[in-house]
């Protein structure tokens, strides 16, 4: 297995500027010493960006993540950020279709598709978010709901474009709830999700493509979720803002490496 290990912090909308530069430095400081065999993503809010980028960027095996941005390349949107922009200050990549941008900001397969475009046309990769709220998956259908996600707004990507997508299988139902898919669960849906890659492109493709879990993904639990064989990292929400929580889920994916 090529696949790239990856531990992805989502810092979403939390840290005042001190308390970000200073988690920032205690990550960095730590993961300059560690392997590189996992690689290290930071997605820090907006603001934080370019300092941040210019603070990790020494480290080969640390990348930086936007949490969003607009579907146009300028214009007169108000307080929105383009791939461009996001382009030009070399951020890695962006996080597209998390399920609070779905929840709370409207985010439908439509526009996360032109945002999808948007961000590999500007040459940025994308960790791109999927997965089912409860009520789908007590119904049993959560591999045809995350198939529509996959489809209407990915699977418009060539198989050139498609190698610069990373995908985050993240229920919905396990997010910040305390709940966690079991290992199990996990390893069918991102099994699932391989598959349907294999199916639209190549299966080349699909054993080269980093499957991220994103669900509640803490110190206690990684380990037995990289188990898995198709579990390459994680997305980490909450467990991301403490330096100490953050390093161990990253040496957990080291040490299955």
């Amino acid at each position: 297995m090529n696949r790239q290990l990856i531990v992805a912090g989502n810092w979403k909308m939390n840290k005042n500027l001190i308390e970000a530069f200073s988690l920032a430095s205690e990550i960095l400081a730590k993961a300059k010493k560690m392997s590189d065999k996992v690689q290290i993503v930071l997605a820090p809010p907006a603001p934080y960006l370019h300092t941040i980028n210019s603070m990790s960027k020494d480290i080969a095996h640390v990348n930086i993540a936007a949490q969003n941005c607009h579907f146009e390349t300028s214009g007169a949107y108000t307080g929105e950020i383009s791939a461009e922009m996001l382009h030009s200050m070399n951020i890695t990549y962006v996080i597209l279709g998390h399920s609070e941008r779905r929840k709370y900001f409207q985010e439908d397969h439509k526009i996360l598709a032109k945002k999808v475009s948007a961000a590999i046309k500007a040459g940025v990769k994308i960790i791109f978010c999927c997965g089912e709220p409860l009520e789908i998956r007590e119904a049993n259908t959560q591999e045809s709901f995350v198939l529509q996600q996959l489809e209407e707004s990915l699977f418009h990507l060539t198989e050139a474009e498609m190698k610069q997508v990373v995908v985050a299988y993240e229920p919905i139902w396990a997010i910040g709830t305390g709940k966690t898919a079991s290992p199990s669960q996990a390893q069918d849906m991102h099994q699932f999700i391989r598959k349907q890659i294999a199916t639209k492109y190549t299966t080349e493709l699909a054993d080269a493509c980093s499957i991220l879990y994103g669900g509640s993904c803490k110190p206690s639990n990684a380990a037995e979720l990289f188990a898995q064989k198709d579990v390459d990292g994680g997305l980490v929400g909450g467990a991301s803002l403490k330096s100490e929580d953050f390093l161990q889920i990253i040496q957990k994916r080291a040490k299955q490496a």
